[in-house]
């Protein structure tokens, strides 16, 4: 703004005084003409006069000098005297518009103008009384020949004036411009600056006021954004059209397994891989575009999608989610679906085999019951699967009627050893129960099922001569039942799925006991029907402890604590 002023006001100056010296010399050139073809006029008058009482012997003994040209013609038009020609050289001026004139009217006056030598010639002619002409002739120098004269002293002037406004001119500058620059822009009061500045002053502190109220909301906009993206287990990801990271969330550097990040970086600074890439370069190509990272801890799914301003991509947005858990269950789905399909196939084999055999008359009479027998193994097989699959698909489904009884966990855990007695005296296994008489409010029906399936587990996996041991108490507010075996034990391996449908450790040696597979699932989701937990403990080829805690109500548990 300064350097602005500066020129402008420099310019000014410049211009103001090539205007003023133009006009001047056009003013004194136009009085300089005037006062020229006065003296013309005044000369021509008294040359007149004086040859009219002299005759042409004035015209011989005057010398008139270098300034004015005196030219005597006759009434024919022809030069009989000039003081500056030889007369007999001259033509004929009768066509003259200065003698035409005076031979019309008495007196007459030109001007006429040589580029040549850039000056006007003032011309004044008066008839006499004989009919000659007299005419005397001026010369006058022309604007341009004015300006040419006084160029020097212009040019002297120009530079002068030049300097006084280059220093006149910084110094205004600078003393407008100070005032400005020193305006607080976050405070600005009229008061110290231009009166002229009030307006502007008024309408800037109106629009700091209002800029200041839309950085607060759009501060506050950005941290309730920033939130909730960090409140995310999705991670999310916003890229300008270059793959520059406007923002990500924290999820999405877990998610991604990316160490420190700085926004600002490209977007493949998170992870470079073939199939991130193409997704990512999918999307800036205006196309919605998944796929699925493998990481080191589990596998993501990853949504890219373009941000499109009317007919071009501004950004992407990219979601990345953890489908780790959910692929492992898709996978747990195919294997259930494969596992009930074979545990049902199975008995409906043997059946279907043996009916076959019955109906084409290929049994002898004699081992038909055997038969028969076989047959009502295997549907009761067949049987006690589809029942297990029903109570653990309402157990699944929350459909499972809701009691709520009063139930003494001893007395239920002495009634499953005893109607596994049978059992356990084929296997050659010793049982015990052990520890104190504690209820609960739930469902019999269930957690009969949940101790009869722990129970059996450790009567058909354990070896022959061992032991199983149930032992039920209490702590505060909470009751602990511990089901060990000395049977085989289970692998650690295996020991995060032993709660998996239809799934076996040994599938060979569990081919040849029977069971559903289905026995530990009803165990987990009848206990989460309590809102209580199961875990297990177990080393391979020393046995396998299983711990139920259930909740006991504050009501309950103070009545037990009156009993004990």
């Amino acid at each position: 703004m300064t350097k602005k002023i500066f020129l402008s006001i420099i310019s000014i100056c410049i211009m103001t005084l090539l205007a003023a010296i133009f006009l001047i010399t056009a003013v004194l050139s136009s009085r300089s003409a005037e006062i020229a073809s006065a003296e013309v006029k005044t000369n021509a008058r008294l040359i007149a006069s004086a040859v009219e009482q002299c005759g042409g012997n004035y015209l011989d003994k005057t010398d008139f000098g270098g300034n004015i040209r005196v030219t005597w013609i006759d009434s024919s038009g022809n030069v009989v005297y000039d003081t500056d020609e030889d007369p007999d050289s001259l033509e004929n001026h009768s066509d003259r518009e200065e003698i035409l004139q005076a031979f019309e009217s008495g007196e007459g006056s030109s001007s006429r103008y040589s580029s040549t030598i850039m000056q006007k010639t003032i011309n004044h002619a008066i008839r006499l009384r004989d009919g000659s002409v007299i005419r005397v002739s001026g010369g006058h120098s022309s604007l341009t020949a004015s300006l040419l004269n006084i160029l020097n002293p212009m040019l002297a002037i120009l530079i002068a004036v030049v300097l006084f406004s280059v220093l006149a001119a910084s110094m205004v500058s600078r003393t407008i411009v100070r005032p400005i620059n020193n305006i607080d822009l976050d405070h600005p009061k009229a008061k110290k600056n231009y009166k002229e500045l009030t307006p502007l002053l008024e309408k800037l502190s109106t629009q700091n006021i209002k800029v200041s109220r839309q950085m607060d909301e759009l501060q506050s906009s950005r941290e309730q954004f920033s939130l909730m993206t960090e409140s995310m287990e999705e991670g999310l990801i916003i890229a300008d059209p270059k793959l520059i990271v406007l923002t990500c969330n924290s999820s999405a550097l877990r998610l991604l397994g990316a160490g420190s990040f700085n926004q600002g970086q490209s977007i493949y600074a998170l992870n470079n891989s073939d199939v991130f890439r193409r997704c990512l370069l999918n999307a800036l190509g205006g196309r919605r575009s998944e796929c699925i990272l493998r990481t080191g801890d589990g596998q993501r799914e990853v949504i890219a999608s373009p941000a499109n301003s009317i007919d071009m991509v501004c950004g992407i947005v990219v979601f990345i989610m953890d489908i780790t858990e959910k692929q492992e269950l898709e996978t747990m789905r195919r294997e259930f679906t494969s596992n009930v399909s074979h545990e049902l196939k199975t008995p409906l084999t043997t059946i279907y085999g043996i009916a076959d055999m019955l109906a084409n008359g290929m049994v002898q009479s004699g081992d038909v019951a055997e038969f028969g027998g076989n047959i009502r193994s295997e549907s009761e097989r067949l049987i006690n699967l589809i029942n297990d699959i029903v109570s653990l698909s309402k157990l699944d489904e929350d459909t499972a009627p809701r009691e709520n009884e009063s139930i003494e966990l001893y007395a239920l855990a002495e009634e499953v050893l005893d109607r596994l007695k049978l059992n356990s005296e084929e296997k050659g296994v010793v049982t015990s129960l052990s520890g104190e008489k504690v209820s609960v409010m739930g469902s019999r029906t269930i957690l009969s099922e949940v101790l009869y399936n722990l129970c059996d587990n450790g009567i058909k996996y354990n070896v022959s001569g061992g032991s199983l041991s149930v032992k039920v108490s209490h702590v505060p507010q909470r009751v602990i039942i511990t089901v060990s075996d000395t049977g085989i034990g289970i692998p650690k391996q295996y020991l995060g799925r032993v709660f998996e449908r239809f799934y076996r450790v040994d599938k060979s040696r569990s081919s040849r006991i029977k069971g559903t597979g289905l026995g530990l699932s009803i165990v987990k989701h009848g206990v989460l029907y309590h809102n209580g937990t199961v875990r297990v403990d177990s080393e391979e080829g020393k046995g396998t402890v299983f711990t139920v805690e259930l909740p006991i109500e504050k009501k309950q548990h103070n009545e037990e604590q009156g009993v004990f």
